[in-house]
C-alpha cells in the first residue's frame, strides 16, 4: 500500500480531536482555578499530551508515530531552545560587562517634567528593550515612576498604562526576550526576522501610545517632579558599574551582525563573548568570576534595592523554565500536528483561515482567548501559532508574520487578564489593580488592532518571494 494513502486513512475523528483541545482547557482550568498552581504548567501539558497520544492510538496511529512527532517537535524546539540558554548567558555578561546599566542611565537622563507619561513609557520600553523583561522594568523603574507621578498629581492606573506599555514593548521588540525567542521558535522564524517584520505592527502602536501619553500628560505638566528616587538609580549605577558609550559596542555588534542575517545562535555566542571581555577589561572582574556570572547568573551588590532587583539576572540556568516549558509545549505540538488532529480542526474552519483576513483574525482571537483561559502568555503564543502553521504554509505566508501575530495577541494582551501571571504580578509591583490600568495600556489595544487592518487590506502580510528572508516554511510538505 502507498505510504500516502496509509497516512491519510490513519485520522481522528472530529469528536476525537475536539476532545483532545477540550480536555487541555479542562486540565488548564483545574491547575490554576481550582488547585491554584500558576507554575505546575508543564505537568498539565505532559497529562494533556498523554491524553492526546492515546486518542491517537485509538485512531489508528502507533506508538512509533507518536515518538516522531514528539521527536519532530523536539526538533523545531532545538535552535530556538539554544539560542534562549544564551541569552541569558549574554544577559548575564551584559550587567557587569557596564552594557545594561549603561542603557539605562542614559535612558533615565532624558527625563522630562513636562512629557512625564510620554517618558515613562519611552524609558520603559528602553530598560525592557536592554533586559528583555518587562517584569522587572515595571519592579523597579515602574514602581519608581509610580511614587514620581504620585508626586505629580497624575492619577496611578494612568502612570502604570504608561509603565505597562513600555515594559511590554520591550517585552516583543528584545532579542534578550524569552517571549519574542520563544515565538519566533514555534513558528519556525527566523528570530531577527521576526523582530524586523513586528516592527510593522508594534512600531506604528507604539508612536501612536507615545503620542496618547502626550496627549494625556499635558495637563498634568504643571507639577514639579520629584526626581530623588532617579537620581538615587542614577548615582548608583554610575558608582558601581562603567557607564561609558564604549561599553554600548556590544549591542552595537549585534545590530550589525542582525542586518548581516548572521545566525541568531552565533549572534549570541559572539555577544555574550565580547561582553564576557568587557567585564574583565572594564569591570576589573576574573574570568572564573565571569564564567560563573554566565551560568549562575549575575548579582548585583550596589545596595541600592532598584538596581540591584533590576540587575540581578541572567545566567543559563535561569532560562531552563521556559526551555523545559518550550520542548514539552512544542512536544505536545508535535502530537497534534504529526497525527492531523490540528489537520481535522483546521478543516472545519478552513472557510474562515482560507484567507489572510481570516487567519490573522483567527489568529489574533484565539491567543487572546487562550491568554484569558489558561492564564499563561506562553500558552496564548504556542499553541494558536502553532495549530495555525499549516494554514499559514497553504497561504504561502511567511513564518515571521505567524510569530509576529502571536505576539501581537498573546503578548502585549498578557497585563491585561487580572488572573494571569502578568496581571498579577503588575497589580502586586505598581499597587494598582488590573481593570483599574487596563484602560491606559494603549500599546495593548492598537497593536492587535494593526495587525488585524493589515490581514483584512493585506498589507505588510509577506508571502514566499516578496520579500528577502532567510528562513522559510518547507512549503514542500504541504
Amino acid at each position: 500500500m502507498d505510504h500516502k494513502v496509509e497516512r491519510k486513512e490513519k485520522k481522528p475523528s472530529f469528536a476525537a480531536a475536539l476532545l483532545v483541545i477540550l480536555f487541555l482547557c479542562f486540565a488548564m482550568a483545574i491547575q490554576i482555578f481550582v488547585l491554584h498552581q500558576d507554575w505546575v504548567t508543564h505537568i498539565t501539558l505532559i497529562i494533556a499530551a498523554v491524553f492526546a497520544a492515546a486518542v491517537a492510538l485509538y485512531s489508528g496511529f502507533t506508538w512509533d508515530d507518536i515518538q516522531k512527532a514528539i521527536l519532530y517537535g523536539c526538533e523545531i524546539a532545538m535552535l530556538p531552545m539554544l539560542i534562549l540558554m544564551l541569552v541569558g548567558v549574554l544577559i548575564a555578561s551584559w550587567i557587569p560587562a557596564g552594557t545594561i546599566p549603561t542603557l539605562i542611565y542614559y535612558g533615565l537622563k532624558i527625563l522630562s517634567p513636562k512629557v512625564f507619561l510620554l517618558t515613562v513609557a519611552f524609558v520603559c520600553s528602553i530598560a525592557s528593550v536592554s533586559t528583555g523583561s518587562s517584569w522587572t522594568t515595571g519592579a523597579t523603574f515602574g514602581v519608581a515612576f509610580m511614587g514620581i507621578g504620585y508626586g505629580l498629581g497624575i492619577p496611578a492606573p494612568v502612570t502604570a498604562g504608561a509603565v505597562i506599555s513600555g515594559a511590554i514593548f520591550g517585552d516583543k521588540m528584545s532579542p534578550l526576550s524569552d517571549s519574542t525567542n520563544l515565538a519566533a521558535g514555534v513558528a519556525e522564524a527566523d528570530l531577527f526576522e521576526h523582530i524586523k517584520c513586528m516592527v510593522y505592527t508594534t512600531g506604528p502602536a507604539f508612536i501612536l501610545s507615545l503620542i496618547l501619553y502626550g496627549i494625556v500628560g499635558m495637563k498634568f505638566s504643571s507639577g514639579t517632579i520629584d526626581t530623588s528616587q532617579v537620581d538615587v538609580i542614577l548615582t548608583g549605577l554610575k558608582a558601581n558599574y562603567h557607564i561609558s558609550p564604549i561599553t554600548l559596542i556590544p549591542p552595537l555588534v549585534v545590530i550589525i551582525l542582525a542586518i548581516r542575517k548572521a545566525s541568531g545562535l552565533a549572534v549570541m555566542v559572539i555577544a555574550s563573548l565580547l561582553g564576557g571581555l568587557f567585564a574583565i577589561l572594564f569591570q576589573g572582574y576574573g574570568l572564573g568570576q565571569v564564567l560563573s556570572f554566565m551560568n549562575d547568573g549575575f548579582v548585583s551588590e550596589t545596595g541600592v534595592e532598584a538596581i540591584d532587583a533590576l540587575l540581578s539576572r541572567g545566567g543559563l540556568q535561569s532560562m531552563m523554565w521556559t526551555i523545559s516549558l518550550g520542548f514539552i509545549a512544542l512536544s505536545f505540538g508535535g502530537i497534534l500536528e504529526k497525527t492531523r488532529i490540528l489537520e481535522v480542526l483546521l478543516d472545519k474552519i478552513s472557510n474562515i483561515v482560507s484567507s489572510a483576513k481570516g487567519l490573522i483574525a483567527t489568529h489574533v482571537l484565539s491567543s487572546i482567548a487562550v491568554n484569558l483561559f489558561s492564564a499563561s502568555q506562553y500558552m496564548a503564543i504556542i499553541l494558536p501559532s502553532r495549530m495555525l502553521v499549516p494554514a499559514y504554509k497553504r497561504l504561502r505566508i511567511l513564518p515571521q508574520v505567524n510569530s509576529r501575530t502571536a505576539e501581537d495577541s498573546a503578548t502585549v494582551t498578557s497585563p491585561l487578564v487580572p488572573w494571569g501571571l502578568c496581571g498579577v504580578f503588575f497589580t502586586g509591583a505598581l499597587g494598582v489593580s488590573t481593570v483599574e490600568y487596563l484602560p491606559y495600556v494603549f500599546l495593548a489595544y492598537l497593536t492587535p488592532i494593526i495587525s488585524i487592518i493589515y490581514g483584512i487590506t493585506g498589507k505588510f502580510i509577506f508571502k514566499e518571494g516578496d520579500v528577502a528572508s532567510t528562513k522559510a516554511y518547507n512549503y514542500s510538505e504541504e
